[in-house]
């Protein structure tokens, strides 16, 4: 989606929860949205070379240390 787009449902939907604060709801992004799909099985998977959707991987962040390598090397 357009970041222009993403920002302004964002500022929308800040709006809505100071209006009504009692309002609970969920911003769906286009990843997350495909993502679901994928995951109850609503969509296949593309056959491509290009990385399956979501592109990022669940869970904790992973973090790398790069300065150790390049000491090394």
């Amino acid at each position: 989606m357009n970041q222009k787009l993403v920002t302004k449902k964002n500022r929308k939907v800040r709006q809505l929860r100071e209006l009504y604060p009692d309002i609970r709801c969920k911003i769906f992004y286009q990843r997350d949205y495909l993502h679901l799909l994928v995951k109850y099985g609503l969509e296949e998977l593309p056959d491509q070379d290009m990385p399956a959707v979501p592109t990022r991987i669940p869970g904790p962040p992973v973090v790398v240390n790069l300065g150790e390598e390049i000491a090394a090397g």
